[in-house]
Formats: C-alpha cells, structure tokens, sequence
C-alpha cells in the first residue's frame, strides 16, 4: 500500500466517479466469472447515478483514494435487520496493496452503535472474493441458489461477529 491512498467517506462531488469506476472495473471483472449479460446488469442495476446517489446520500459508501481518483469502493446497506457489504471492489492495477482490508475497516467503523456483525454476500464463482473474505475472518454463514439455476450465481452470505459490538 502506498502512502498517497487515501479512505474516506463519500461524498456527492464522488458519485460520477463511483459510477465511473463502476463501468470501468466491475463489468470486467464479472464477466468471466457470471457471463456477460449477468455482468452488464450488474453495472447497470447497481452502478447507476440514482442507487449510488442514495447510497452515497446515506452515508453507506467509503471510498479508496490515490493522487485524486477512485481506486476501491466498499458500500454496505441492509436485509432485514442485518448490515451487509454489498459492494468492495479495488481496482485490479491498485490490488495487493492493502486497500480492501481498509475498505472493509472504514465500513465496519461506521456501523452503528451495538451492531455485533457484519455479513458480506458474493457469487459462488468469485472464488478470489470468497478466499479475501476468509482471510478477513468472514466466515460463510449460508448459500442462497440463484433463481437462474447457474451456480456460478448462488450467493454466498459471510459473517464477521466482532467481540464486542461498535461503539
């Protein structure tokens, strides 16, 4: 990890730039693994001005920061009563660095008082996200099958359960 990364909360000035590193990160990494019309609707489901001015609004998205660009994401919301990460990605030239385990730091620092976990869901063939996760100590909790009958779309839900809960 280089020093000039910088973690950060989002803020409105960074949605066309989440939504740009979007497009440019995400569909490629998710083509090979889910198909290419999985990953097209991936960018454009979650991706798009509307959902990530929301989450950014609401003060769910952290950003990774190096010599003024987006360089990681992490954004976590909700499922019932449960915080969950739903985006983290780094940028592949930016991986290996460290920046994915301060992503993920900066978003359980922000939960709110009394939370004592934090899952994290990811598609059965991100088999290099389900090896991060395990390694951050999030350990698989449940499968869900993909309604589509391809495998490779099953969701994988991980818990972290913290020792004490935050703040």
């Amino acid at each position: 990890m280089t020093d000039e990364t910088v973690v950060r909360a989002a803020v409105a000035e960074d949605v066309p730039a989440i939504c740009r590193f979007g497009e440019e990160v995400v569909e490629d990494h998710y083509r090979p693994l889910i198909g290419e019309e999985a990953a097209a609707a991936q960018v454009r489901d979650w991706w798009n001005r509307d959902r990530i001015t929301e989450a950014v609004e609401s003060g769910l998205v952290v950003v990774a920061e190096t010599g003024g660009n987006v360089v990681g994401v992490a954004q976590r919301g909700r499922h019932g009563n449960d915080h969950v990460v739903y985006k983290l990605y780094v940028h592949p030239e930016h991986r290996g660095r460290g920046i994915g385990p301060r992503l993920l730091d900066a978003i359980a620092a922000r939960l709110p008082a009394g939370v004592d976990r934090l899952y994290i869901e990811h598609f059965a063939a991100n088999t290099r996200a389900s090896a991060f996760y395990e390694r951050e100590g999030y350990v698989v909790d449940r499968i869900e099958p993909s309604p589509s009958g391809d495998a490779r779309r099953d969701v994988i839900w991980r818990v972290r359960r913290f020792d004490e809960p935050t703040r």
